[in-house]
């Protein structure tokens, strides 16, 4: 469990570095907006595909030195908020071992703006010992949803034992407020085409990237106001009428949150049926329980396309 987790931080982060150097690609020439969904109408939003919003504020955010979770031995306190890295900002954690147990502190979910963003933050502490570690929030993370003033940060906290890969804890939900949360920015990007709308659970289509690092992308707003946490997952996925099994999207979103995640489509699997642009997407969406992976609810087709 240990080696995948790892290896998933390994390859995330290798990733990462090639869309900074510019690997992948948001130009305009290469995305198209979708349209033309046969299962909903489309958003009211008078906005439309993702932008990057002008910045409110020129200050730097910070928090106040707080403990954060005790118990057991184990000690986690929020150190300070950081900038300056190549991996964007964030905040230093400061975490204390004392115990008999090798311990590994990672994270089920972190939330920027009720936004959930990914988060590459794994640290080991020996037992009896301590480290000072920085949970990065991905600048790539926080434009694609249109954050550029950082007010709030959720963290839901995953520590376990290194040796035996055992739950230890999953405290509670701890929440950290920055110096700007007053200016931050709560208003909803949902512009694009409404392709599902059920039981709370809003999907809308933003755009179709033809120049992402695997191949192509489908950016997909996610809002879940169902009274539970959800993963909606896509199935039965095809394009321009060919059917590719290896797409993937899986995008899980907490009970009040927001999200932004795109479905990968590789290119292997795009040449050999001959696509070189994408017209039509048709899929199904089915929204799970995470833990449970019981089936909540599932869409009909969806075929919308790519202008």
């Amino acid at each position: 469990m240990k080696k995948v987790r790892i290896l998933a931080v390994l390859v995330a982060a290798s990733v990462f570095m090639l869309f900074a150097l510019g690997s992948g690609s948001n130009s305009s020439e290469s995305t198209k907006e979708i349209s033309g969904s046969n299962s909903a109408s489309s958003s009211n939003s008078s906005q439309s595909g993702i932008e990057t919003k002008a910045p409110v504020s020129s200050l730097t955010p910070k928090i106040e030195e707080s403990v954060v979770y005790e118990e057991n031995g184990i000690k986690i306190t929020a150190k300070e908020y950081t900038t300056g890295s190549f991996w964007g900002d964030g905040i230093k954690f400061l975490i204390e071992n004392n115990t008999s147990k090798n311990i590994t502190v990672s994270t089920h979910a972190v939330i920027v703006n009720n936004y959930m963003i990914s988060d590459l933050f794994v640290a080991s502490v020996a037992a009896g010992k301590k480290t000072n570690e920085t949970m990065n929030l991905l600048s790539s993370e926080l434009q694609a949803a249109g954050i550029d003033v950082i007010g709030q940060v959720e963290v839901y906290f995953h520590i376990y034992d290194s040796d035996t890969y055992g739950d230890i804890a999953n405290p509670d939900c701890v929440t950290i407020r920055t110096s700007l949360y007053d200016q931050m920015d709560t208003s909803v990007e949902d512009a694009g085409q409404l392709l599902f709308e059920q039981g709370g659970v809003k999907i809308v289509g933003k755009y179709v990237n033809e120049s992402s690092f695997w191949g192509a992308a489908v950016l997909f707003y996610i809002e879940n106001n169902s009274g539970r946490n959800v993963r909606v997952r896509a199935d039965n996925v095809s394009i321009n009428g060919f059917t590719l099994n290896s797409a993937i999207f899986s995008c899980e979103v907490y009970n009040g949150k927001k999200a932004y995640d795109d479905m990968t489509l590789f290119s292997s699997e795009l040449k050999e049926n001959g696509i070189e642009t994408i017209e039509e997407v048709s899929l199904k969406f089915e929204i799970v329980d995470p833990d449970s992976y019981s089936t909540i609810a599932e869409s009909g087709e969806i075929t919308f396309s790519a202008k």
